[in-house]
């Protein structure tokens, strides 16, 4: 006899809640994640204001709300990951603290945008429209939260900003002031990058791991294995960067250019400098 709707979603639900799944745990709305990103969009960037409302009515409105808001999420984070030790209402107080640094690290990453792009009209032009700034700004929100040793939810946020942009920030990366990510699609910057100040990536880039550390149990290790880009380097479209090498200062790195080893200050790498440097490395 054919079963029922009603026996097959008894049966499914007994196996789905006995399957022994270790991953029962409750997580952070991921609706209301992107309800607090776009509250922290508009307080940063003035861009809900009511032309009858006073803007700083509407700037601690916005502030107001983020703080609950956020609290809550953490809170159920706590419950799930926290083991009682994540303050909710301290950690969402010191992320409220620094929404003003935020906001002047955005916009120098925005005049970093401007100042590399001859197509860009203007700041307002590069808010509005160019995906690279909400995936940083993703980042430097999510940089905040990891720092204050949230877990998972710095992930969740950058994985936001990822699948609507393209542009895939981990969270544990250190990025300096004055970034310019420009075009930005399929640009990586794995857990463990180290960025400098004033430096520039095109789209397609990669900064990544060369290959793994494991421990005794086969586990791969967290240790670092990504680049360091110093101050003022350039890196054109598609090309990769990999393992724990170090990109000197005030470098430009030409397109398609498959780099594994560190470079000097004031270098200029293209496929065919990278090629001989590396088949010296050879020798």
């Amino acid at each position: 006899m054919d079963e029922s709707i009603l026996e097959i979603v008894e049966r499914e639900t007994r196996l789905l809640h006995d399957d022994g799944c270790d991953s029962k745990a409750s997580l952070p709305n991921i609706h209301k994640i992107q309800h607090i990103m776009d509250l922290i969009w508009e307080t940063i960037f003035y861009t809900n204001f009511h032309p009858f409302n006073h803007e700083c009515d509407t700037i601690r409105l916005g502030l107001l709300t983020i703080f609950s808001d956020l609290t809550v999420e953490l809170e159920i984070l706590n419950n799930s990951f926290g083991n009682g030790n994540l303050d909710a209402r301290r950690v969402a107080k010191s992320f409220l603290a620094e929404i003003h640094n935020l906001k002047r690290r955005i916009l120098g990453d925005v005049n970093a945008v401007l100042r590399k792009d001859p197509a860009a009209s203007g700041p307002l032009e590069i808010i509005a429209s160019y995906p690279s700034i909400r995936a940083i700004l993703y980042y430097r929100v999510a940089r905040v939260l990891y720092d204050l040793k949230v877990p998972v939810l710095p992930r969740m946020i950058t994985e936001l900003a990822h699948s609507a942009t393209g542009i895939d920030i981990h969270p544990g990366a250190v990025i300096g002031q004055n970034f310019a990510i420009d075009h930005g699609t399929g640009v990586v910057i794995g857990e463990t990058c180290v960025i400098g100040d004033n430096v520039t990536l095109y789209q397609g880039v990669t900064l990544g791991a060369k290959a793994f550390t494991y421990d005794d149990d086969g586990v791969p290790m967290a240790v670092p294995r990504h680049p360091i880009l110093e101050d003022n380097v350039t890196v054109y479209s598609n090309a990769s960067i990999l393992g724990r090498i170090t990109v000197g200062h005030d470098t430009v790195i030409g397109g398609n250019v498959w780099l594994t080893h560190s470079v000097e200050p004031y270098s200029k790498i293209t496929q065919s400098t990278a090629i001989t440097q590396f088949a010296h490395t050879l020798n």
